[in-house]
């Protein structure tokens, strides 16, 4: 797994050790990346003992018991606690993944913490969506049409081409294939990465959207598209158990099906 990105000419120091306010339960270690831009300082890690009665089974529900109990300055995302939002998106262990949904118990030994890898880092385990979120708006994320809808009614879809899109609307957005795959990371600045690929095949799989050959005439690049080298690590680690990999190569399928 690449590692997060680090601010320029800094290096990570060892830091410091924090005992859990409540001695003599069943305890973890939680070793999690730290690093404020406003102090000057070099990043860090810090190391948290958790004693893991008093803690709920998620890597969330620690680093919340930390923020609470020993360092309030911790940051770090999280929203709805059920895996639906994709604010938590973290690296765990190695491993990128949602710490909402992460148990404490599938993790062995101590517990190392990290933002997501090849993004610049805000503070903490806040990583800069800024860039994620401009690719994904360069993909026209919305229904587009030509032709002015049904008279009362809506755009209707079969059964069957509303299940081309199972696999593709769950997506969450939560970064954790893009920051996995080896491409996005020596070339997100053109590679779109795999949750944006995904995303553009939702709009090319519906069968309401009338800018499928638009759509493709942007995707159509060496960088943009064919920088996926099938890897794999996307769905791997796709939280949401989805196959962005899938969904690039029916990209590359009807880039070369409009061409015969």
């Amino acid at each position: 797994m690449a590692e997060f990105t680090l601010p320029k000419n800094s290096k990570i120091k060892g830091g410091q050790k924090h005992p859990s306010p409540q001695p003599g339960g069943t305890m973890r270690n939680f070793k999690v990346y730290r690093y404020d831009p406003d102090s000057g300082e070099n990043p860090r890690y810090d190391t948290f003992e958790v004693n893991l009665d008093e803690c709920g089974p998620m890597v969330l529900d620690a680093l919340i018991k930390i923020k609470s109990e020993q360092d309030s300055s911790l940051t770090f995302r999280r929203s709805c606690r059920e895996g639906i939002c994709g604010s938590c998106s973290m690296n765990i262990d190695g491993r990128n993944g949602l710490a909402c949904t992460t148990a404490i118990e599938d993790v062995k030994g101590e517990i190392k913490i990290t933002p997501l890898p090849a993004m610049d880092v805000i503070k903490d385990l806040v990583p800069d969506f800024t860039h994620f979120y401009a690719q994904y708006a360069s993909i026209t994320p919305w229904l587009q049409t030509v032709t002015p809808p049904p008279a009362g009614k809506e755009r209707l879809q079969s059964p069957e081409e509303r299940a081309k899109l199972d696999g593709l609307y769950e997506c969450i957005l939560c970064a954790c294939c893009s920051t996995s795959c080896p491409s996005y990371w020596w070339n997100s600045d053109k590679f779109l990465g795999p949750a944006i690929l995904l995303q553009a095949y939702r709009w090319l799989a519906d069968s309401r959207d009338e800018m499928t050959g638009e759509r493709l005439d942007a995707l159509e690049d060496p960088f943009r598209l064919y920088r996926c080298h099938t890897i794999m690590n996307c769905a791997n680690t796709c939280p949401k158990g989805l196959s962005p990999a899938k969904a690039i190569a029916e990209i590359k399928k009807m880039e070369v099906e409009r061409l015969v």
